[in-house]
């Protein structure tokens, strides 16, 4: 047992706990009682001391983690839970951020690197924000202390060990530092590249988060009511686009990992996540109506302090057991709920009371809004934002509310939406065309003077493509006989409408010599989300629809044995444009590029480990030889399916995944794509063959050869080739004086496919053993049973079994990619307006086309 890193990590969360309240502490004094700017050099010194400790030491921990991950120290509880011997280093990365503890020492980190970037670039707001950013540190640092005071747990630590965690095993009586040779291992669902960077870039988003709420709450605090804007707008477009595309990325690893055959199922989790997004893109849009036209500051700061609250939330929701099984992403309870109610309540209140306190200092516009005010059409898109965030958190809160209650003996009958996709949809496609008209006109109206003529004018050919562009879609679908919905027509109007008006906006503004707008950028990159949404999900295509008549499964549902086809292996099916073939099991072999056929692998007792029963290579080069011991990775079997399509004789193969993973109930299925420019080819598997249960196999019948000898072998034939010495038997270590003969037996299958057999014969100590071989791809199983030398017979006995199978699903998505290149288009927006904001003074001023008193900006609205 390594009992010095532990120590040594457990040591720096303490050190790394106080040093924080200290940087709090020392970074309040410095700023209290003087002017933004003028900070208490004693205190300032002594707080940005504490603030370079703390951070020294939080890498320390996470340099300690990752060592007890990467070492396989089994002696820790995180190591054993979270990983195992055979994870790659990438993947032991995704290991790090798979706990709890993980994840709040993933976004201390982050806010220490920010709070690095704030001390370079904002110094002159250095001591009031970071006493809020330090006291944030305190507060997150504490889940992860692990320590008791007075009877009462603070934080659950990583560096705790097997045998204080799990103190009832027997075997600590006998061997008190007994160490596992494994670990418990990583969910085979997140041993995925996106695991590896999705949680990072939404924590990076979190940790953003922080820094518009502590610019206001410094602003509040030191009476700068109006200055904190400035510096925090870059900021928060920053955290605006990170965790919009961090959200997005999660979404991607649904839609390539998991098989409801979407990327988003408004689970608890994904909803808690979004919801703080759409009000930080609304808080944006404030602070920027501020920034720009000198209105909307106390909406920018309610929503900047909301946005922080509902993070809190979020993390609250998440990590305290209240979702329990309402979401599968949830973490478990760690006693926490306790620490993250102080923890949300304290900064809910702060807030709230600096609000309330400078409410009425707050500068307040005597500008009046109408119709022709880009400010106005700002403020209702801001709104709308607001309204659906609010529309998804009251649902997403009903085990709140029901936890609430029953701690009052009051039992309520509220519950979750049963259908919470189709629910959510229906409302929040309404957001969608309300926010894609929006984008529009709030990026027109803010490049020029408007009065009603300059509208009509600059509105009239944008709203008249657009209704072209959905009548043609509208008699497209109807000609394919595809259903459009009233909500889906108005969403393809609305998403049509948002795309022309901004590249309008960007064509105008580039005839006039103007600099790119970001926010006409993202608005695009919005709208095309929506429509990729729209797309993808209103109009999948089913290419695997069951037209035999004959029922897959009696325990599938009517609908599910409509919607998939029966594949047994090796046997041609049709499936629209498709003829679809399964060609068998795949396994991934570290350092063979693709997938190796389990037809050529024995596997032996150590599940990660097989022998090569013929050549693995590639092209010309040869990775294992005949006999060769290998590494293997057996957490998910890959099933060959072959598409033609027959129409372009174009041909392509997919891999769509299956394993067994007993805590998320038995077998667990993630999909494989073909991606295309304008759809993607969907397929995933629905069933299989029970991996872990033995299939039934008939009598064995015995059939005695002589080499060269031919027989049919359950309607395909097979020749007895040879006999000849095995130098390696699966499963066995053969000793000296063993005697291991292999017969060579060639079967032909269908298509004139050959597949080779090798029972083995085992002789060892005149006891006799057999190692049957089987050809999965026929249901056969050969055995060797006897062997007489002087007739030169030997017997060979045969089994059968039914024919391996699998159930398939396949879609194709319509427009898919428009979503995801939508998403990066967003956040390009969001990070050009940041860097066109660093340049202001030097772009050129954009000459307001004719019409209606007001100043047009060189910037626009993000």
């Amino acid at each position: 047992m390594n009992l010095f890193i532990g120590n040594l990590g457990q040591a720096s969360v303490i050190v790394a706990f106080v040093a924080a309240a200290v940087a709090a502490y020392g970074y309040f004094q410095a700023a209290r009682g003087r002017a933004l700017g003028e900070a208490d050099a004693n205190w300032l010194r002594l707080a940005r001391g504490a603030f370079f400790v703390h951070g020294a030491a939080v890498l320390l921990v996470v340099g300690a983690l990752f060592n007890i991950i990467h070492a396989h120290r089994y002696e820790y509880y995180y190591a054993w839970a979270h990983s195992s011997n055979h994870l790659p280093v990438h993947f032991m990365i995704s290991c790090f951020w798979e706990g709890q503890e993980g994840s709040f020492l993933l976004w201390i980190f982050w806010h220490v690197l920010i709070g690095l970037g704030i001390m370079k670039f904002n110094r002159q707001w250095e001591a009031p924000v970071l006493a809020v950013f330090a006291a944030v540190q305190a507060f997150l640092v504490s889940m992860i202390l692990g320590v008791v005071v007075g009877g009462t747990k603070i934080g659950s630590s990583p560096f705790i060990l097997l045998r204080d965690f799990l103190t009832d095993l027997p075997v600590w009586k006998t061997q008190p530092d007994f160490v596992p040779k494994d670990g418990n291992g990583l969910n085979a669902l997140l041993q995925n590249y996106w695991m590896v960077i999705h949680p990072p870039t939404l924590f990076l988003g979190f940790a953003l988060t922080l820094v518009p709420f502590a610019f206001a709450i410094a602003g509040l605090w030191k009476k700068e009511l109006t200055t904190w804007v400035k510096p925090a707008l870059p900021w928060t477009s920053f955290g605006g686009a990170v965790l919009g595309v961090g959200i997005m990325m999660g979404a991607y690893w649904a839609y390539e990992t998991l098989n409801f055959g979407g990327y988003w199922n408004w689970d608890p989790v994904e909803n808690a996540i979004f919801v703080p997004w759409l009000v930080l893109i609304a808080a944006l849009h404030g602070m920027m109506l501020w920034q720009k036209r000198r209105t909307g500051l106390r909406t920018a700061f309610v929503l900047v302090v909301a946005t922080f609250v509902l993070i809190l939330y979020a993390t609250f929701l998440t990590r305290s057991g209240v979702l329990g099984a309402a979401s599968v992403h949830s973490f478990t309870d760690l006693g926490l709920s306790g620490q993250l109610l102080i923890y949300l309540g304290f900064f809910t209140v702060l807030a709230i009371t600096l609000l309330v306190n400078r409410w009425k200092s707050i500068p307040v516009s005597d500008k009046e809004l109408d119709a022709y005010s880009p400010e106005m059409w700002v403020f209702v898109g801001a709104t709308v934002l607001c309204l659906a965030a609010f529309q998804v958190v009251f649902t997403t809160s009903i085990p709140v509310y029901k936890a609430f209650l029953g701690f009052f003996g009051i039992k309520a009958n509220m519950a979750l939406p049963a259908d919470q996709v189709a629910f959510y949809t229906r409302i929040q496609l309404w957001s969608g065309v309300l926010i894609a008209l929006l984008s529009g006109i709030g990026q027109v109206m803010w490049w020029q003077r408007n009065n009603k003529e300059s509208v009509i004018n600059a509105f009239a050919p944008t709203v008249m493509l657009a209704l072209l562009g959905t009548a043609l879609g509208v008699l497209l679908l109807r000609y394919f006989d595809h259903p459009i919905t009233v909500p889906y027509a108005l969403l393809l109007a609305a998403g049509l409408f948002g795309v022309l008006a901004n590249f309008g906006t960007l064509f105008g503004l580039w005839r006039r010599g103007v600099t790119l707008s970001g926010g006409a950028v993202a608005h695009i990159g919005i709208a095309l989300m929506l429509l990729g949404m729209l797309g993808s999900s209103g109009y999948d295509n089913l290419l695997s629809r069951n037209v035999t008549g004959q029922l897959i499964n009696q325990k599938m549902s009517e609908e599910e044995n409509s919607d998939n086809v029966l594949l047994l292996r090796n046997e041609t099916i049709k499936m629209q444009n498709y003829d679809v073939t399964y060609t068998g099991q795949y396994l991934d072999v570290p350092g063979v590029p693709g997938y190796v056929n389990t037809q050529l692998l024995y596997r032996t007792d150590d599940e990660y480990k097989a022998v090569a029963r013929g050549d693995i290579k590639r092209e010309e080069k040869v990775y294992y030889k005949t006999g060769d011991t290998l590494e293997i990775l057996p957490e998910n079997t890959y099933y060959r399916v072959n598409y033609e399509d027959k129409k372009t004789n174009e041909s392509f193969t997919l891999y769509p995944r299956a394993q067994v993973n007993e805590e998320m109930g038995g077998i667990l299925a993630s999909p494989a794509l073909q991606r295309y420019l304008g759809h993607d080819i969907y397929s995933h598997i629905t069933s299989i063959p029970d991996p872990r249960k033995e299939q039934p196999w008939s009598p064995s019948i015995p059939h005695e050869l002589a080499v060269g000898d031919t027989i049919f072998l359950n309607d395909y034939f097979a020749v007895f080739r040879a006999i000849e010495q095995a130098h390696a038997v699966p499963g066995v270590k053969l000793q000296p004086g063993d005697i291991a003969l292999q017969a060579d037996i060639i079967v032909s299958g269908e298509k004139g496919r050959q597949y080779h057999a090798h029972p083995i014969f085992l002789l060892r100590d005149r006891q006799v053993g057999r190692v049957p071989d089987e050809v999965e791809d026929l249901g056969l199983r050969l055995t060797l049973d006897q062997i007489d030398p002087v007739k030169g017979k030997f017997t060979f006995g045969v089994s059968t079994t039914a024919k391996d199978y699998i159930v398939l699903k396949a879609t194709a998505k319509p427009f898919i990619n428009l979503l995801w290149g939508g998403t990066l288009l967003m956040g390009l927006g969001l990070c050009i307006s940041i860097r066109q904001r660093r340049t202001a003074k030097a772009a050129p001023v954009a000459k307001p086309a004719a019409g209606r008193a007001g100043a047009a900006r060189p910037q626009a609205v993000a």
